[in-house]
């Protein structure tokens, strides 16, 4: 991953790092759900993104799109197996991120020390 230049990083970053893409995959974990039920557990997603979201998540194989044929068309989301993959190392990283204080706290311990604090201590 290191050895070519971050494109595994950034490609992987391209396909979920956006605003809505986890919230999507975490909402339908587990679950079958048809487009508003979706949009009505994801608050301020606007139909237009979460159009795009679903989309973008499809192209990828990351969930199927059933469409029933009936009067009206009955269309409903789910994880694909390589989509219930993403789930895992999604809560590690929410669990991370949400951890009480850690970033701020290391910032702390590493910024403040000694003139250019952080710089200093990373510079190459």
């Amino acid at each position: 991953m290191r050895g070519d230049g971050g494109r595994a990083i950034r490609g992987i970053l391209d396909r979920i790092g956006d605003k809505w893409t986890l919230l999507v995959v975490a909402t339908l974990d587990g679950e079958r759900m048809r487009f508003t039920e979706l949009q009505q557990r994801i608050p301020g997603i606007s139909q237009r993104m979460l159009t795009r979201t679903v989309r973008h998540l499809e192209r990828d194989g990351l969930l199927t799109r059933t469409v029933h044929p009936e009067v009206p068309p009955r269309v409903e989301y789910e994880l694909t197996v390589t989509g219930r993959t993403l789930i895992e190392p999604a809560v590690k990283l929410a669990e991370w991120a949400t951890e009480p204080g850690l970033l701020r706290r290391e910032a702390s311990l590493t910024y403040g020390r000694g003139r250019g604090g952080f710089r200093r201590l990373h510079r190459r």
